[in-house]
């Protein structure tokens, strides 16, 4: 794996599973969204290019991304692209659940499949996930809303992995 210029290392609290056995649980909404923080792993933090930059999504809310992590805790390579969307809190609620998972899928197949064609990074995963607000990876905010979802990279698609 050939990984960009400017990788780190970004060490979380402890040596977690990126889901607990038997997979993750979701707490607040349906598929893979919930209102909990980030379980802890260890991660290599990879450069994203142009972190400030803002990426489009069919819904139109803005979406800022935070950082691009490459996590080999499951046993496996997966790829985490972290998005701050301010939309998704839950008082404002202008995107719900199923507008969050049409955006999160557009990223997939548009930004993180070209991320890591670009970088040629071979991920067994992606994780798309959008946060109301900055959330330190691996750190629990009980108030931020997090949404995220899971997707196997094949033949230059993105599956939905549900779990």
């Amino acid at each position: 794996m050939i990984r960009p210029t400017g990788i780190k290392l970004a060490r979380a609290f402890g040596d977690a599973p990126a889901a607990p056995a038997g997979g993750a649980r979701p707490t607040g909404w349906g598929r893979g969204c919930g209102f909990s923080g980030v379980l802890a792993v260890c991660a290599a933090a990879l450069s994203a290019d142009n972190a400030a930059d803002t990426v489009a999504v069919p819904s139109g809310q803005p979406l800022d991304l935070i950082e691009v992590l490459a996590d080999e805790t499951p046993g496996e390579m997966w790829a985490r692209f972290r998005f701050l969307a301010p939309d998704v809190a839950r008082d404002l609620g202008r995107i719900d659940v199923e507008i969050a998972h049409q955006d999160m899928e557009h990223l997939c197949h548009g930004f993180a499949m070209d991320y890591l064609a670009r970088h040629q990074i071979d991920a067994a995963r992606i994780v798309i996930s959008l946060s109301d607000r900055a959330v330190p990876f691996g750190e629990p905010d009980p108030q931020a809303t997090q949404f995220f979802e899971i997707y196997r990279p094949e033949d230059g698609h993105c599956i939905w992995e549900p779990y």
